[in-house]
């Protein structure tokens, strides 16, 4: 594996993505969405986890190198990223990667804030083919018609942010407007991929989602 550091200009600033490329290269991408604690180890070790399976990991930094292990700051940073300065950088980091490492499909996954703006970029970004959403927020409907991508949507029936009931919706708008996502349920709480925090993670369903998107992605990338 070889990693390097892309350099993204944006709306409201510049910011950095770290690519980590698997040996022999690729032009498949996934685009990857931290937590509210920003690019920090544990998405750095995703990162090299989908560049051992063949992909180029693309480490999106919406924070601009913003990090913390502190809860109320970690709030604070999620709460003053605006969805549309989010949106931006997602976008722009795309179309770089796609300029300067001739990444021809991208997916996108996220987990928790990440989820978040996977989900959305799914259905506003150009450029994406799929994408596999980790227990974030659920847009409007109004976003969420524009959704043409195939996706993912993961989440814990013990979680009490995303809940079964926010789940339900998306559910409804799936069927509603007949939006192609598959949304895969486990018995675990908010954050259950996060192998850094004991309290919440599920090894279990954390191996058997890993497995699922990673299927999931070689079929639609």
């Amino acid at each position: 594996m070889v990693s390097k550091t892309l350099n993204v200009s944006t709306a409201n600033g510049d910011t950095t993505a770290r690519v980590v490329t698997p040996a022999g290269g690729s032009n498949k991408a996934v685009v990857i969405i931290h937590e509210w604690w920003g690019v920090n180890d544990h998405i750095l070790d995703i990162a090299g986890r989908y560049a051992d399976e063949g992909f180029v990991a693309i480490a999106a930094d919406l924070y601009r190198g913003r990090t913390t292990k502190d809860k109320a700051e970690a709030g604070k940073l999620m709460h003053d990223l605006a969805i549309e300065d989010g949106i931006d950088t997602i976008s722009r980091t795309i179309s770089v990667a796609s300029e300067e490492l001739g990444i021809s499909h991208f997916g996108i996954t996220g987990y928790c804030m990440g989820g978040t703006f996977a989900l959305r970029s799914a259905c506003e970004v150009e450029g994406v083919s799929a994408a596999a959403a980790f227990y974030g927020d659920i847009p409007d409907e109004e976003a969420l018609e524009k959704l043409t991508v195939p996706t993912l949507f993961i989440s814990g029936t013990r979680d009490e942010w995303i809940n079964p009931e926010k789940v339900a919706l998306l559910e409804m708008a799936a069927e509603k407007f007949e939006l192609p996502i598959t949304s895969v349920k486990y018995n675990a709480d908010h954050a259950f991929f996060n192998d850094t925090r004991p309290e919440v993670y599920d090894q279990t369903a954390a191996s058997d989602a890993w497995a699922l998107v990673i299927g999931f992605f070689k079929d639609k990338l």
